[in-house]
């Protein structure tokens, strides 16, 4: 995709508010992260939304994830037992945010701090004040990292916190049964 098509595409798929990011002459960019070579592999597949299951598939034999979801009762749910996408990216986000920590402080010369750091991550669902559906609201609490230096390097290099600050290729493709 060329540069002009690909600002172009990203700038009608931005909020309002950060399309002026993409303008001609803006100094500030909004980048678009691709993959030089893939590391790993996963593919889950959900079945009945969030009334329904889900089952991942590592290409690398590591045991798979079978998991029921549930819709929860504040957003009309009826309190069934079961685990919901939030509860997934909130565990996946803190996961994948407490490696970076780990491999920023290793990087600094400062192991112990990450083998003691313990990482929160707080998603909120909610309704927009821009625009229909969904969305998403993040607090990262990071316990036992007094270094903002860590932290600040954990979040450039965290693949989670990059999706949200900067963007990811998203293909969306239809599939035969």
């Amino acid at each position: 995709m060329t540069s002009l098509i690909m600002r172009a595409h990203l700038r009608q798929s931005l909020r309002p508010a950060a399309r002026p990011l993409l303008q001609r002459g803006s100094n500030a960019r909004r980048t678009l992260i691709t993959l030089k070579e893939s590391l790993y592999e996963v593919t889950a597949t959900s079945t009945g939304g969030r009334d329904g299951t889900i089952s991942s598939t590592p290409t690398d034999g590591t045991a798979p994830l079978n998991l029921k979801f549930a819709v929860p009762k504040a957003i009309g749910g009826r309190g069934d037992e079961g685990h919901n996408p939030e509860q997934l990216f909130a565990a996946g986000y803190s996961a994948c945010f407490l490696g970076a920590i780990q491999a920023a402080a290793a990087k600094q010369g400062k192991k112990e701090v990450g083998a003691q750091a313990v990482v929160h991550a707080d998603v909120s669902l909610g309704r927009p004040t821009d625009r229909l559906g969904f969305g998403l609201k993040v607090v990262l609490r990071v316990e036992g990292v007094e270094d903002q230096s860590i932290i600040d390097a954990a979040h450039e290099m965290c693949p989670y916190s990059r999706a949200l600050r900067e963007a990811i290729v998203v293909e969306v493709q239809k599939q035969k049964a």
